[in-house]
């Protein structure tokens, strides 16, 4: 199957982008090119010299030629990247991985990128597709809109959610009483 690519989203038609944030740029440290990021990803450990990352709106891609922890920051530095100068552009940039970059999770764990676009059954009737993931205190919250633009609100709980199928891009669930508007 060929899939179009969503230029402004950077996300396959089918829902699942194509790049992950890890990161945003502050600012420059010092004067040979390094660049503060606050870290918005679980795996910083895999952000490392020689990797590849995406910056910015047209995801352009850099080569980590150094990384080191500062406080709760990463200071960066990028090949081709030698001035504070030329550091200053990329400041308040968003970094990116690809998709395929992201290690496995274990066993029954989703990216949220991956539930996003799944149909939604209760039964055999096909409630809706998820449209957005809510990230509460206890638990994650699915939003499930109707083909009538209706949406219902699904807590992530095995009461609820009965079965996730990625290959079949299927969620079933049982809605309990109370959930239903």
């Amino acid at each position: 199957m060929n899939k179009s690519q969503d230029p402004q989203a950077g996300s396959d038609v089918n829902y699942e982008p194509a790049f992950v944030l890890i990161g945003r740029l502050q600012r420059v440290h010092g004067v040979r090119g390094e660049i503060a990021m606050r870290v918005l990803t679980d795996f910083p450990q895999r952000i490392r010299r020689g990797k590849k990352v995406f910056i910015g709106p047209l995801r352009q891609p850099f080569i980590l030629s150094s990384v080191r922890s500062k406080d709760q920051l990463l200071l960066l530095s990028f090949e081709g990247v030698r001035s504070r100068e030329e550091a200053q552009t990329l400041t308040n940039l968003e970094v990116f991985n690809t998709v395929n970059e992201q290690p496995p999770l274990p066993e029954g764990n989703y990216y949220h990128h991956q539930l996003i676009g799944l149909r939604v059954f209760e039964d055999a009737v096909c409630i809706g597709l998820i449209s957005e993931v809510l990230v509460t205190g206890a638990n994650d919250v699915f939003v499930v809109k109707g083909a009538d633009g209706s949406e219902l609100l699904l807590p992530n709980i095995p009461s609820v959610i009965l079965k996730v199928n990625l290959e079949d891009q299927r969620m079933d669930v049982h809605i309990l009483e109370g959930l239903r508007g």
